[in-house]
């Protein structure tokens, strides 16, 4: 341990320490949490004590199926485990509807949810009617402890009143008593994806526990399949949340997880591949939420389960409300991020970094620009690539005129090679030697393939998460957002999959080919290198199988234009003028940076060790 080491695990404790302190939940939120721990616990016991009593007293009797009971008695029982609401817990499920020019959203008289919402603009991918929440499939329950016992909207009846025959408004409300009910407000806007919801608790306070602080709400959708490709679809849904101080975050979409979130958040999504269900507070936020996935991957037809479950306050007023929105609809990014400042549009797996910064400043803007054109999706692709392809012409040049000085070096390469190749150290200071006098970078040709990189991995991530290439058809490609198959097998390869891509098929060829190529202009290279390089396409030629049809085109096109930039460097450098240029700079004197300097003093200690060991 020397002065910097000890200096640096200094600097890093200190760190560690700050983060600590910053990170940890303030006064107010460690009391709020602890009050809902407290009111949970504090339900719990009365349900269980309420249970005993009513055991002991043979208050409750839980008829057998086959039992006739009299009508009085169903009042009796209905009146004993729903209290105050024992007259909404008897009726018949209506079903009423709010509706514009987009949304199509189904509601339950039975516990006053969302029963299912469909978007007129969107069908599956086999073109049955495209719903983001369907009937059975979900719940939305609000529970609250009332008098010895557990309250929860979803056994219960709400009615129709105010403005219910509206199409674009409804009310419903779930009675108590005189002047004693639980109203859900519903309105759809025109030409909106957001459903305003809006709960009011109306004179309450003696009906709700007097310990209880906090109303519970659980939510809950199971996920069916909308995508031909389930693994896909399955490997993109899952449950995103934004903290109160505006960090999106997101719950593993390759595994189970469960997660219990310590502070409040203003909304939570349900987000697909391309569609989302998201509920956002209009308040402070959902308190403390407990957020969880699951899935079964052998399924045909459940993508996956996702479930949230919070809190609302309760401050006992004798009107308290509750202003919330839904929003159901696309992944669409220049939409989403025109809603309220949510960021709603960080539901779009852009890449994190330097990879969404081009998404989100090149990638889209552009390609929403071609959009306004109303051209096939497959000519915007194109002109896309065509233009990514022209901003990244200088590194792609310069990549290229590297490699041609590397390759006009190999002779004396190899040469050094065949001189020194029983030296390793000797042989790397000849070489880098003859690379400073004849002005050549090796890392040349390196440097501007990484700098196009970020576009690279930036298109990854564009094409199969956006919402416009869905079940747009090019060529033989049914839908650019998935696979496109132009032969079914009628068995399964593994690492491969059941039917055969073309795109794909044309991207792999295309890619070692334009691997051939840059072998050639490249000196000296190690041939498990050369097979390695060989080797990748074919190992990525499983996983694009069954990836975004659009991604691979894009690429199978970027590899032609490729083809033809080469062709076209190759009139313009000679390779003779290339050579006088190297031995030219050969007769200049050579100016050694520190660095340099620095590594070669570095050698000669090395060898000056080597030798007095031997």
């Amino acid at each position: 341990m020397d002065k910097n080491s000890i200096m640096g695990l200094s600097i890093i404790g200190l760190i560690i320490i700050a983060y600590s302190i910053y990170t940890q939940p303030s006064v107010e939120e460690v009391n709020a949490a602890k009050m809902r721990r407290d009111s949970i616990e504090r339900v719990q016991t009365l349900a269980k004590e309420a249970a005993i009593v009513a055991e002991q007293k043979n208050q409750i009797v839980i008829p057998d199926s086959t039992t006739e009971i009299s009508d009085s008695v169903k009042v009796e029982l209905e009146k004993q485990k729903f209290g105050d609401f024992a007259s909404a817990s008897q009726g018949v499920e209506q079903i009423l509807t709010l509706e514009n020019n987009l949304v199509k959203v189904s509601l339950s008289s039975k516990g006053g949810k969302i029963k299912s919402v469909q978007l007129k603009d969107y069908k599956t991918w086999d073109g049955r009617p495209l719903y983001l929440m369907n009937n059975d499939s979900n719940v939305f329950n609000l529970s609250l402890s009332a008098q010895n016992r557990i309250i929860n909207t979803e056994e219960l009846y709400f009615t129709a009143s105010g403005t219910a025959g509206s199409k674009n408004s409804v009310n419903l409300r779930l009675p108590a008593g005189d002047k004693k009910y639980i109203e859900f407000a519903y309105s759809l806007p025109e030409n909106s994806y957001m459903v305003n919801y809006q709960v009011n608790v109306v004179g309450l306070e003696d009906v709700i526990a007097q310990n209880s602080s906090f109303i519970n709400v659980d939510w809950k959708d199971i996920v069916t399949q909308q995508e031909k490709s389930i693994t896909n679809e399955r490997a993109a849904t899952s449950i995103h949340y934004r903290f109160t101080d505006e960090e999106v975050d997101y719950i593993s979409e390759t595994k189970n997880e469960k997660k219990d979130l310590k502070t409040r958040v203003q909304w939570i999504a349900f987000k697909q591949q391309f569609f989302s269900a998201v509920l956002i507070s209009d308040q402070s936020g959902f308190e403390s939420p407990t957020v969880e996935t699951k899935s079964d991957e052998n399924s045909k037809q459940i993508v996956k389960e996702m479930t949230a479950a919070f809190s609302l306050p309760y401050d006992r007023k004798p009107v308290q409300t509750y202003n919330m929105q839904f929003y159901f609809g696309p992944n669409n990014y220049q939409d989403l991020k025109k809603i309220d400042n949510l960021h709603l549009e960080k539901l779009i797996p852009l890449g994190w970094g330097i990879f969404g910064w081009v998404n989100r400043f090149l990638v889209i803007p552009t390609f929403h620009f071609l959009d306004g054109f109303n051209m096939n999706y497959g000519l915007i692709i194109l002109i896309l690539t065509i233009l990514v392809r022209i901003i990244i012409l200088p590194l792609t040049y310069g990549s290229f005129k590297s490699q041609a000085k590397m390759k006009v070096l190999s002779p004396e390469m190899a040469e050094i090679n065949e001189k020194f190749g029983s030296d390793p150290m000797k042989k790397q200071q000849e070489t880098m030697a003859l690379y400073r006098k004849a002005g050549v970078n090796p890392l040349g040709g390196c440097i501007p393939g990484l700098l196009q990189l970020p576009i690279l991995i930036a298109m990854f991530r564009f094409f199969p998460s956006s919402i416009e290439l869905r079940q747009q058809s090019f060529l033989w490609a049914h839908d650019l957002s998935t696979y496109d198959s132009i032969l079914d097998l009628p068995f399964h390869i593994p690492a491969y999959g059941s039917h055969v891509s073309l795109f794909t098929l044309l991207m792999t060829v295309s890619t070692i080919i334009y691997t051939k190529m840059n072998m050639q202009m490249t000196a000296a290279t190690n041939p498990q290198m050369k097979w390695m390089m060989y080797l990748m396409p074919i190992l990525f030629l499983g996983f694009f199988n069954n990836y975004s049809a659009g991604l691979s085109y894009y690429y199978f096109l970027s590899n032609v234009i490729g083809f033809g930039q080469q062709y076209l460097f190759k009139a313009f450098l000679d390779e003779d003028k290339i050579h006088a240029q190297i031995q030219e700079n050969k007769k200049k004197p050579v100016k050694k940076s520190g660095f340099q300097a620095r590594l070669e003093q570095m050698a000669k200690e090395r060898n000056a060790q080597v030798g007095k060991r031997k």
